[in-house]
């Protein structure tokens, strides 16, 4: 395994939840973004989740928790399909375990911690796998370059964004988009990156 793939000693165990569902609009899945205002990944588009608490039963039971305290949602309607490989993300330091799920009963969602979470979103896989809503972004340096999603108000771009396709390609949602369309990551998203 090459070293920046292999977790450092100490890096923290996460899980987040890639809820999908049946919306107004069609299939859908839930994102959250993060309050501005946050030292780490502030304002950024996620899945809910978060670090795996000593009390949680395992990354099912940290991203059911954090997905009632990010977005409200109801442990109790979700049902548990798998758990993905676990990720390692360098910059942060953390091991991820993505947990997949459906909303066989929908709860209402809303921001759950307002200094944690500015905004929820039911976003419907249609317009994420609509190509005119996709893009590749990289730093203005030219590093770090990756797919991104321009839904809902949100520019969906990093770990999320490449966790999404990969999702969206395995599930066969996908569709052919230009990927030598190529944007720079807004000064706005970079400031509120750079915290962190």
């Amino acid at each position: 395994m090459p070293p920046l793939f292999r977790p450092a000693p100490g890096a923290r165990a996460a899980a987040v939840l890639i809820l999908f569902g049946e919306g107004a609009d069609g299939p859908d899945v839930l994102l959250t973004e993060r309050a501005a205002t946050l030292n780490k990944h502030a304002g950024q588009p996620a899945f809910p989740g978060g670090r795996i608490d000593p009390e949680d039963d395992g990354p099912v039971a940290a991203a059911l928790r954090e997905a009632w305290e990010e977005a409200g949602v109801e442990p109790s309607g979700v049902d548990v399909l798998c758990t993905l490989p676990e990720l390692y993300l360098s910059h942060s330091e953390h091991r991820v375990t993505p947990v997949a799920g459906w909303w066989r009963r929908p709860s209402e969602i809303a921001p759950g911690h307002p200094g944690e979470v500015a905004m929820v979103a039911r976003v419907p896989i249609g317009e994420l796998v609509d190509p005119a809503n996709r893009a590749m972004v990289r730093h203005p340096s030219g590093l770090r370059m990756g797919p991104a999603f321009h839904v809902r108000d949100m520019l969906v771009w990093g770990f999320t964004a490449a966790l999404l396709t990969q999702v969206l390609d395995a599930g066969g949602w996908n569709r052919p988009w230009d990927t030598s369309r190529v944007e720079d990551l807004p000064e706005d998203v970079l400031n509120l990156a750079s915290r962190g």
